[in-house]
């Protein structure tokens, strides 16, 4: 017979290191033995493996970005059937709940719609404060609801997000959430906005993600575009012309977008009507050879009927790197 392991008399060491072998349903369990332990695995939280979380509906889904090592937690409702059933009452997140261990993770029980709501966010909070936590690209939250129950609450958590997509119709209350939630955009990876603002909304951005995709972009003006700061931008149903375009890239050429990698902007606006762009017609510009004034960057451009593409080829430098490509769709002819 084996005797008790004396696990917390370990140097604290030598305990992160032990932390770093269990699996996630180890640890969660671990973390609900005592707010001491739950405490101790906090604050090794910087150590851990980066957690996965799948929401589906009332199941939270654990596991690594290697898919291995799942854990599901569900978010359940007390019923006279689990009443009867035999749970064990425990505290996560300053809360008490009843929990049921399934074949894969743990059934949790609470006691009515609102308490399931807020035993959602309790659990979400408890992960976090484990794990360093990233929400990944299928889980796609697209109306204002989700944002206020779910959303918010994940960008107070600092949980990163692999896609965020978000759609806004243009009502006041959804403009003040639009101008809340853009302080914490820098967790996105990619940020996808379905939206026709009103003429009288300006979208405030206190931060931008890595990557951004906007439909319905005729809100979006050269100088929300000469301020973006994000690798990827793709901009659809645009209203940006010859003479806006001819700026961004004179901005480039002068040092400016330093993370671009890739630009699109589909606009019927920017056409081969004689304004000039780099001093060129937009028939012009088609295998041109572009570089920033610094000479650390370059860039191809590549013309067909309806796109514009710059890109540059790969090669060694000591200089940053360069962005790929920049890509604009037009009416050329």
């Amino acid at each position: 017979m084996f005797s008790p392991f004396p696990l917390f008399r370990l140097p604290r060491l030598v305990l992160t290191e032990v932390f770093k072998l269990l699996s996630i349903e180890e640890k969660f369990s671990l973390s609900l033995c005592s707010k001491r332990i739950s405490t101790q695995i906090n604050n090794d939280r910087l150590y851990s493996q980066k957690v996965i979380i799948d929401l589906h509906g009332e199941k939270i889904v654990a596991h690594f970005e290697n898919k291995k090592d799942r854990f599901e937690i569900f978010i359940s409702p007390e019923t006279e059937k689990t009443l009867r059933s035999y749970a064990r009452q425990y505290s996560i997140a300053g809360y008490t709940v009843r929990v049921i261990k399934t074949r894969k993770g743990i059934r949790t029980l609470w006691k009515n719609y609102q308490d399931r709501q807020e035993g959602f966010h309790t659990v979400i909070r408890h992960l976090s404060n484990m794990f360093q936590c990233k929400i990944p690209t299928h889980n796609l939250c697209r109306d204002s609801d989700l944002f206020e129950t779910r959303v918010s609450l994940l960008f107070d958590l600092h949980v990163e997000f692999e896609r965020l997509c978000v759609r806004f119709t243009g009502s006041k209350y959804e403009n003040l959430l639009f101008n809340q939630l853009s302080s914490n955009f820098r967790l996105v990876e990619d940020l996808c906005i379905l939206s026709s603002f009103n003429s009288d909304f300006r979208p405030v951005f206190t931060s931008w993600p890595q990557e951004i995709t906007i439909w319905s972009s005729a809100w979006f003006t050269l100088e929300y575009l000469l301020e973006c700061a994000s690798s990827k931008i793709i901009l659809l149903q645009s209203h940006l012309e010859n003479k806006d375009l001819d700026e961004v890239l004179k901005n480039w050429k002068a040092g400016g977008f330093p993370n671009l990698k890739y630009l699109k902007v589909k606009s019927n606006s920017i056409t081969n009507n004689g304004t000039t762009i780099l001093g060129m017609k937009l028939s012009e510009l088609a295998g041109k050879v572009i570089h920033t004034d610094d000479g650390t960057k370059k860039a191809i451009i590549q013309l067909d009927p309806y796109n514009i593409q710059i890109s540059v080829p790969p090669f060694k430098s000591d200089f940053p790197p360069f962005p790929k490509y920049i890509f604009i769709e037009s009416n050329l002819y």
